[in-house]
């Protein structure tokens, strides 16, 4: 049996058992469950391995769903008993705690270590202060990123790589509480009538929530963790997505006013790399931020003013605040320059028209597979804003707006890096819109393997051809 195939039968006979015991209404029920749970499993996993294993690996097997069963129980147990009995709301953090420790020792019935004591009674705390069993997950720094998908299901990014944990939520009621507070801080609201929302933590971390019955498995729960530490530039150099030649060229193109467009795949860094990028503006600039939820951290610029996109409720559908909205007020508000989160949709025409009517320096990302897939992508989100306008005019727009575009990738070793910088130039003939590479990642074949990636950025042979707006900065065109 491979580890992959145990884990999973674990899993299985512990949701199958922990289930049983949360439908249980009384102390004579539960005790009886307590009694005959070690003779459950042992005829789940009768039923469940239909391979060949030895009669030490099924005890084994059976011993780990009795001990993750036995925690599940005694966790959700002592939950209830605190809900039912503790007035926990008028609480100290310190004085509930206790409470908790006393409860949970009244309830266990087994020897304990002292910190899976500790662990324990953290998780019961944090179902009711916190984010249940996404609490120390939130504080770990090496995970990245939790999806949870549903009640049962928990995976994590941690250094690039996405795992399944063997915790979960003790019900689909506990999710929905970790949901609620998660709104409540944000001053949201997700529901039957508005199933979908982005939003973020406190500390700045995305969140993206969808809700039954849109969401078939459950609640679904996705987020993105904010880092501590602010990217910066000389970050992106230490891991090797830019050199430190590039990191001056970008500062060149920010101080001089070039409109910057990111563009990359889902978690290719589109808003670390714009966050840090962004801290080459100039610290006397007026700034206007735009964004979905906010997550840009631009530091030292006095005159900066952040927006944030507001959902729809169901309480008030004409409560809605999008993108677009914030880009026509941004332009009211006396901006140096615009810098737009993501653009996703019809907001593009209002973001180009910004870039062409004098507010150059205009920073914004967007999501697509190549530099050339993100000027096609802006030609049909123009389009969802007016279909009445020619192609043509589309793409003149495009190229008037848009000096450069930085593409970003996740290669298949997962490892992010800067894959192309190219200036979009003009149309050709066939009116298509034409790019010049400035610098393209190569990999060194050498050095680089399949679960391996090495290469970096290296100049092109073709000269950089939109110089004048270096020049009328005083600087000089050579990169």
């Amino acid at each position: 049996m491979t580890p992959e195939r145990r884990v999973k039968i674990i899993k299985s006979i512990s949701e199958t058992l922990g289930a049983r015991f949360r439908e249980l209404n009384n102390d004579s029920q539960r005790q009886e469950f307590a009694d005959s749970l070690r003779s459950e499993a042992e005829k789940l996993a009768e039923a469940e391995i239909r391979e060949y294993v030895t009669i030490s690996d099924r005890v084994s097997i059976v011993s780990e769903v009795v001990s993750q069963v036995k925690r599940q129980c005694l966790v959700h147990q002592v939950i209830r008993i605190t809900r039912e009995t503790v007035n926990y709301a008028g609480m100290q953090d310190e004085e509930f705690r206790r409470e908790v420790e006393k409860i949970l020792d009244r309830e266990n019935r087994e020897y304990m270590l002292a910190s899976v004591r500790s662990e324990l009674v953290n998780e019961v705390c944090a179902s009711f202060r916190g984010f249940g069993p996404l609490e120390s997950l939130l504080k770990d720094d090496d995970v990245t990123e939790i999806m949870v998908n549903g009640p049962h299901e928990i995976f994590i990014e941690r250094k690039g790589k996405l795992s399944q944990l063997e915790r979960a939520f003790e019900s689909e009621e506990q999710l929905k509480l970790v949901i609620e507070r998660i709104t409540q801080e944000a001053k949201r609201e997700v529901n039957q009538g508005s199933p979908i929302l982005d939003t973020r933590l406190q500390d700045g971390s995305r969140v993206s929530i969808v809700m039954p019955p849109i969401s078939l498995k459950g609640p679904t729960l996705t987020i993105r963790k904010f880092s501590k530490d602010p990217m910066t530039v000389e970050k992106l150099i230490s891991y090797g997505s830019i050199t430190p030649e590039i990191a001056r060229f970008l500062e060149k193109l920010v101080k001089a006013r070039y409109n910057i467009f990111i563009s990359g795949g889902t978690g290719s860094g589109k808003t670390t790399f714009l966050n840090a990028v962004s801290n080459f503006i100039p610290k006397d600039e007026r700034v206007i931020t735009i964004e979905d939820s906010a997550e840009l951290n631009i530091e030292g610029v006095a005159n900066l003013v952040r927006l944030e996109t507001r959902n729809a409720t169901a309480a008030a559908q004409d409560a809605e605040v999008t993108i677009q909205d914030l880009i026509k007020a941004s332009l009211r508000m006396r901006p140096d320059r615009i810098i737009v989160g993501e653009v996703r949709g019809k907001e593009a025409l209002d973001m180009l028209q910004a870039m062409n009517t004098g507010h150059d320096g205009s920073l914004s990302t967007g999501h697509a597979n190549s530099a050339q897939d993100m000027m096609s992508r802006l030609e049909t989100m123009v389009l969802q804003g007016s279909e009445s306008l020619p192609l043509m005019s589309i793409r003149r727009q495009i190229v008037s707006a848009v000096d450069i575009i930085i593409h970003l990738g996740r290669l298949r070793d997962h490892s992010r890096k800067t894959l192309l910088i190219a200036e979009v130039v003009r149309l050709d003939e066939n009116g298509e819109i034409v790019l010049n590479p400035l610098y393209r990642f190569e990999e060194d074949p050498e050095l680089t393997s399949l679960n391996k990636v090495v290469g970096r950025l290296k100049r092109t042979e073709n000269p950089m051809i939109q110089v004048e707006k270096l020049q009328m900065a005083g600087m000089t065109a050579d990169i």
